[in-house]
């Protein structure tokens, strides 16, 4: 198979969240959408594909002091440069196209002193554009061609521990119907409805405070960001405990977001040490499943701060905890293992490819060393106000082939479904997925959540989710929108 990319182009769609969400150091109200649209020739036949994203501030740099603007030009840049450089090219496979245009970009971010998070974002939907594309050509699923070997994936030339190995080695064949939609608790969100005053009522049809969250979508599991301030971490987490207690969730999970507020071991361990010796809190942080990124990316993968025989891997009654942010290249795992973490997140935004190598070594790992307890490693699905009708289903269509069930989703909580979008959108969305999504009490589509799930069944049988080809030109062309500014 020989894939030439014959051209791309960017479109963007500026949206309004329909709450705050803040996140760290940031509260997004408003961002831009970016789709990149990509021309393939996949042997003799030509087939476009599309990948989108939000543009969210303060996630792929955390700096306080760098104004949104200039983080959102940055970002768009990565994306122009990343379509840029796609144009023209050729490889045997997939995974060579990828492998090759990844290089490019990472030199180019280097000569720029970019981070690489920053960097390889847009790549990401470069290449998701051209996985989309390439599955089109070929009739496939993004299933199919993962587990058929066409997309050329070596994954011994990426990690040595997987030298001999096939995806379906290690990554299940069965596709899971409904995956569990981990629903995230923003630091301003309203846990109930009499916290919110009517000048900030919503009356849009969907749910606003947490409690109403958990009877309308009956929700099993959530996410929980904390802001690193005990005494308010803790009074927030028995408020939340509170509520899930009389609304009787069954199966309750949760995770807790620790939103890089931390910079050393010792600030972290007395603050999780005396978090979870509160008697209150005990059965409540009994069904803790792993904390996210506790540590600043600064100091995240730190030999010299979280290693030696003192460090994170020497804190035996250490929570389990991932890294997110700090997963930016491609050996950021392998270093987070050594240090003692417990696994990493997929997310579309930080590479499709690099997810399923992420998944096949931690599985490969679970795999030596199984335990009562269950897997020891953890590849979890987490999100930033991930939206369709692109994004949304691409990260769930890729993130349900790596095994994981519990997939943070909270675009439909932050945004009014696809209100924003025209009505043709919505039509084709709801025309080729009934199971992911229905129309709202105000007719715009929004996401279907039963039993705090989402099907997944439509989405299987996409090329990569999506199943329709979206008009792209019906949004602003990236240089339009860069003139209007």
């Amino acid at each position: 198979m020989t894939i030439e990319v014959l051209g791309g182009d960017i479109h963007l769609i500026d949206l309004k969240t329909r709450l705050p969400f803040r996140y760290g150091i940031a509260t997004m109200t408003e961002a831009p959408h970016a789709f990149v649209r990509l021309h393939v020739r996949v042997d003799d036949r030509e087939a476009s594909g599309v990948a989108a994203d939000l543009l969210p501030p303060k996630w792929f740099t955390k700096v306080p002091e760098t104004p949104l603007d200039d983080e959102i030009d940055e970002m768009l840049t990565t994306i122009e440069q990343a379509v840029t450089l796609a144009e023209g090219c050729r490889g045997e496979t997939a995974f060579d196209l990828w492998r090759e245009l990844y290089d490019r970009q990472s030199a180019w971010g280097h000569q720029r002193g970019w981070p690489p998070l920053l960097v390889n974002f847009g790549m990401t939907l470069v290449e998701r554009a051209m996985i989309e594309a390439v599955a089109r050509a070929k009739g496939s699923s993004w299933s199919q061609l993962l587990h058929s070997g066409e997309l050329g994936l070596r994954l011994g030339e990426c990690e040595a521990r997987l030298e001999g190995l096939q995806v379906g080695d290690l990554l299940p064949r069965e596709l899971p119907d409904r995956v569990i939609a981990r629903h995230t608790v923003g630091m301003a969100d309203p846990l109930t409805d009499e916290e919110i005053d009517e000048s900030s009522r919503l009356g849009d049809g969907l749910p606003q405070s947490l409690a109403a969250c958990l009877d309308v979508y009956g929700l099993c599991h959530l996410k929980i960001k904390v802001n690193g301030d005990l005494d308010a971490d803790r009074q927030r987490l028995r408020d939340i405990a509170a509520l899930v207690d009389a609304a009787g969730v069954g199966g309750f999970g949760f995770t807790l977001d620790g939103n890089e507020q931390f910079r050393d071991l010792d600030t972290f361990r007395g603050y999780w040490e005396t978090l979870s010796s509160q008697a209150d809190l005990g059965e409540f942080l009994s069904r803790l499943m792993f904390v996210e990124q506790p540590f600043h990316r600064d100091v995240a993968l730190d030999e010299s701060v979280l290693g030696g025989d003192d460090g994170l891997a020497g804190w035996s009654q250490r929570p389990r905890m991932i890294i997110d942010e700090s997963d930016a290249e491609t050996d950021s795992l392998a270093r987070a293992l050594a240090l003692g973490y417990h696994g990493t997140s997929h997310k579309n935004c930080k590479g499709v490819f690099r997810g399923v190598i992420n998944a096949c070594l931690l599985a490969r790992l679970n795999q030596q060393s199984v335990s009562e307890a269950g897997p020891g490693y953890i590849m979890s699905g987490e999100d930033l106000a991930n939206i369709g009708p692109v994004a949304l289903l691409q990260d769930l269509a890729v993130a349900s082939t790596l095994g994981v069930t519990s997939i943070e989703r909270n675009g439909h909580h932050y945004f009014s479904g696809l209100e924003a979008f025209p009505g043709a959108v919505g039509d084709q969305i709801l025309a080729a997925h009934p199971d992911l999504y229905h129309r709202s009490s105000r007719g715009w589509p929004t996401l279907d959540v039963r039993g705090g799930r989402v099907s997944l069944g439509s989405l299987h049988r996409a090329p990569l989710g999506v199943g329709f080809e979206l008009d792209v030109e019906q949004f602003t062309p990236s240089s339009a929108w860069r003139n209007a500014r």
